[in-house]
């Protein structure tokens, strides 16, 4: 790299919010451009958000420039958009690092900086999580602001309006900015707007205004009618020039739209914002994907992406021709439409996430983006099974769990045919905490009416969606990210028989039973014990509910020693129901191991590193079968074949 270059580059000088409050206003553009450029490069390494960071470098420069950060707080909405307030807050020299295993994350985390002041992953938290610090703040009668940054998506859900009608009923101190990229909200307003709203809330117009107020008030009897009346009156005119109707009922100051790449328009407007009191909303109208040509030609291709050419925006795709499950399920849902009229689509928000892009190509009518509305999502899916149709609700595992109580009461109480196709089932990877989607088969498992099962490979998993179409009742689909095993494809699909699991080989000295995408590493281990002189039965349980209860319990007398394996946390997992399910018929003497992740919230890393880490690879796998095979077999007088 050109030394002349680097020493002429401002932000190797910004260890922290300090040192950017020294730079003079005018070289903020080149901090930003410089902004830009790392995380353009970091990301086309290591994959991320960038699109969505891209869009808030300026409002990022500016928060931190205006503000006192860390004692005025900022938290993220969602957090995906904070890589620049990384760089800011004396992250550079790890930033390379970022989502990898042992660097840092992609969202905000307060164990990785006293600069995130909330750990963030999932979306519309912001405003309610800031109204609780800005109360707290008022209770122990201490200074500086707080600032929720959310998107206009993210105020799509329903506990960002919870958290607005609160905070506009307590009246506490607090900012809400709302980063706008155009995608709903309302319209640019224009240049006026942002003149008209940076000038109201100026300190010689909020001197006068308050001046005026109380002038107002000095007059006898009428005073406070005045000053009624002179509200109403400001009210009306900022509603005419600005989309702020909404937020001012609510009982925000709203202030907007601001061009949000404008760091001259931005920093006023917050200086002058500071000195408000009460509840205020800042519109701030961005660009996702600004300053890099692809992203914003392509603002939801770059919202989330593995590597990439820096250069020319083309992702870096493995050289295999292997399908992803989230492909295979998109195709095969398009394919069962055809067939069955009664079959619609829901998404909360992530139409290309969860693989129904072409389903929403062919069947416009018949697909419903919600917005980032889990529980609505579901909901509405029950309200459309009522109405005698299929609904497939594809939505994250991570994300489903939002929506526990409308899984529970108005899906499976009520025993309505609504099928949950949880993408993103198990290890994750470099999304870290918040995305592991390590905790469905505990949370959905113990609900009655519902199914629920997982594939061992792709193909399997076209035949449970078929299978789970043609059911009467919820059943929930559970399959990992990424590819599949790249197996062949059966000409014809298939119903599955309701709660049977699949013996894929026979052994004598241990039963290993493994659902989901565990099973294929299962059977490696089972290769690799057979290397050693043992042998072992795999089964993929197909099933998490209902087990195939008579095989399981059968193959457990026969081997004495079980296995169990699975991508979920041990506790409630399918592990769990196979000990429960050994209580419950009395079955004692065997000796039972259950390889899943412990009580822990899994950290950020590739899948192979943290199913390496905790055990859950093949060889992982093995070294569980060897430690179970070192303890006594079952004792002779239990009779294989009584629990039939």
């Amino acid at each position: 790299m050109d030394s002349r270059k680097v020493a002429g580059r401002l932000l190797p000088r910004i260890s922290g919010p300090q040192a950017l409050k020294k730079l003079p206003p005018e070289l903020l553009p080149q901090v930003a451009q410089e902004i830009r450029d790392v995380i353009i490069e970091t990301v086309s390494r290591t994959g991320g958000h960038l699109a969505p960071s891209l869009g808030v470098v300026e409002l990022t420069v500016a928060l931190h420039y205006v503000f006192d950060t860390p004692r005025d707080k900022i938290i993220w909405d969602v957090g995906h958009q904070a890589y620049a307030h990384k760089l800011l807050t004396g992250r550079q020299d790890r930033f390379h690092t970022l989502r990898q295993y042992g660097g840092i994350s992609g969202f905000p985390k307060r164990a990785e900086s006293p600069y995130d002041a909330l750990d963030t992953g999932h979306s519309s938290t912001s405003v309610s999580a800031a109204l609780g610090m800005a109360s707290a703040r008022c209770i122990k009668r201490e200074s500086g602001r707080v600032i929720a940054v959310i998107g206009d998506g993210a105020l799509t859900a329903g506990m960002a309006f919870e958290g607005l009608n609160n905070a506009g009923d307590l009246n506490k101190n607090l900012i809400v900015i709302l980063n706008d990229n155009g995608m709903s909200i309302a319209p640019n307003v224009g240049a006026l707007s942002s003149f008209f709203s940076r000038k109201l809330t100026g300190r010689t117009m909020v001197f006068l205004k308050k001046q005026v107020e109380h002038m107002l008030r000095s007059f006898p009897a009428i005073g406070d009618d005045l000053v009624a009346w002179a509200k109403k009156s400001e009210e009306s005119v900022k509603a005419f020039f600005t989309p702020g109707m909404l937020f001012e009922a609510l009982k925000f100051n709203y202030l907007g739209p601001v061009d949000g790449h404008r760091l001259d328009h931005l920093i006023e407007t917050l200086n002058n914002v500071k000195y408000l009191t009460g509840p205020i909303l800042v519109h701030v109208r961005t660009i996702k994907g600004k300053g890099y040509e692809p992203a914003e030609v392509n603002p939801t291709g770059f919202h989330g992406l593995g590597k990439f050419n820096a250069d020319t925006g083309e992702p870096k795709k493995s050289v295999s021709d292997i399908l992803s499950y989230t492909e295979v399920f998109g195709e095969t849902l398009v394919r069962l439409a055809r067939e069955d009229k009664r079959i619609v689509a829901i998404t909360a928000a992530m139409p290309d996430g969860t693989g129904l892009v072409d389903f929403r190509k062919y069947f416009p009518d018949r697909f419903f983006d919600v917005g980032i509305c889990e529980q609505h999502a579901v909901t509405f899916s029950a309200g459309l099974a009522l109405e005698g149709l299929r609904p497939v609700a594809a939505i994250y595992s991570t994300f489903l769990q939002r929506a526990y109580d409308q899984v529970l009461h108005d899906v499976c109480l009520q025993n309505l045919p609504v099928v949950f196709a949880l993408d993103r089932g198990g290890v994750v990877g470099e999304d870290g905490e918040t995305h592991q989607g390590l905790f469905d088969l505990s949370y959905l498992r113990h609900l009655p009416n519902l199914t629920l099962m997982a594939p061992k490979d792709e193909d399997e998993l076209r035949h449970m969606l078929f299978t789970a179409v043609h059911h009467p009742g919820p059943v929930a689909v559970r399959y990992p990210r990424g590819q599949g095993a790249g197996v062949a494809f059966s000409s014809t699909l298939k119903k599955l028989p309701i709660g049977k699991a699949e013996v894929l080989r026979e052994g004598q000295d241990l039963l290993i039973l493994a659902v989901g995408a565990s099973v294929y590493p299962a059977l490696q281990a089972a290769q690799e014990l057979e290397q050693q002189g043992f042998s072992a039965t795999v089964v993929n349980a197909r099933f998490i509910k209902p087990l195939d209860e008579n095989l399981i319990l059968n193959l457990a007398a026969k081997h004495g020693r079980v296995l169990t394996v699975e991508e979920n946390v041990a506790q409630g997992g399918f592990g769990s129901a196979v000990l429960e399910l050994f209580a419950d018929w009395d079955l004692t003497g065997v000796a039972i191991k259950r390889l899943a992740i412990p009580d822990v919230f899994l950290e950020h890393g590739s899948p192979a590193i943290l199913r390496k880490k905790y055990g859950l690879d093949a060889p992982g796998i093995l070294q569980a079968a060897l430690t179970l095979l070192q303890k006594p077999a079952l004792p002779k007088n239990v009779v294989w074949g009584s629990f039939s």
